[in-house]
């Protein structure tokens, strides 16, 4: 894979090893090829360029993702608590609204069966008969 294949004048020459394209004086660009006959330098720059951008395109999105989950994230248990405060507040309010209609039900059925005392009179004499 040291060789480098030149279609201007179809020479096999030594690569450069000092300089990382070969120079245009050697060779022009377009017709180098690298190794094998099929590998075009300029289809390798920007074969190179262009997954050199996809990986640094992917690790941007990947980093911005990351900071706006945690972002909100952190921002979300507040928004979770509160909600769960007011849930739990219109629980509680329902249970003492149902505990209270339990009430005045059972005191009906106390006033009909004459079980229920006077709230005038709570220390009324207890009768045996």
């Amino acid at each position: 894979l040291q060789c480098l294949w030149c279609y201007t004048n179809n020479t096999c020459i030594d690569y450069p090893v000092r300089s990382i394209l070969p120079p245009s004086s050697l060779c022009s660009l377009s017709n180098a090829r690298w190794g094998v006959c099929w590998i075009n330098f300029e289809a390798l720059i920007i074969a190179i360029a262009v997954v050199a951008g996809l990986i640094l395109v992917s690790v941007a999105v990947c980093c911005c993702y990351c900071c706006y989950c945690r972002r909100r994230s952190r921002s979300r248990p507040d928004e979770e608590e509160e909600q769960l405060a007011r849930k739990r507040e219109e629980r509680r309010l329902q249970s003492l609204q149902r505990k209270h209609e339990r009430k005045l039900k059972h005191d009906e059925i106390r006033k009909k069966y004459g079980l229920l005392q006077d709230s005038d009179n709570p220390y009324s004499r207890f009768e045996n008969e």
